[in-house]
């Protein structure tokens, strides 16, 4: 069986420590702006990213595996601009962190973000920048998006 849901990886040379210090303590410098509020750090602390009139979600650090591994399970969704503008609600966010060589592989998947969903194709090219473009900057050379 294919897996179907939106991923996207990016290989950064930075430590394990330092990626993994990035995706958690560094959402709003990569993803959420001044629209991010709340705890992204440790097991169980929730925040939300939230663009007025377009974007509203709430996320649970559901697991966290410190150099390694977080995810983020998505607890209530708005995305405006859908007929089921909840689409996102249960969904999961997972970061991974790998080994290559001389450099690392940071995997990202968003489970439940498939094809078939309304807001696919418009949310991986959102991905796709937000992951590929604003995170790998913020981790290579520690310059935020926002």
């Amino acid at each position: 069986m294919v897996n179907k849901n939106y991923t996207a990886t990016i290989e950064v040379t930075n430590s394990p420590e330092e990626i993994f210090q990035r995706i958690t303590n560094d959402v709003a410098k990569w993803w959420g702006g001044k629209d991010f509020s709340g705890r992204s750090i440790n097991a169980n602390d929730e925040f939300i990213v939230n663009h007025p009139g377009a974007h509203y979600s709430k996320q649970k650090l559901v697991e966290v595996i410190p150099g390694k591994k977080v995810v983020w399970l998505v607890t209530e969704s708005k995305l405006s601009w859908l007929k089921n503008q909840e689409e996102w609600t249960n969904t999961k966010m997972v970061f991974e962190i790998s080994a290559k060589s001389y450099s690392y592989l940071l995997h990202f998947t968003h489970e439940g973000l498939v094809p078939e969903k309304e807001s696919y194709i418009r949310c991986s090219e959102g991905w796709n920048m937000v992951i590929k473009d604003w995170l790998y900057t913020l981790i290579m050379y520690g310059k935020p998006h926002f």
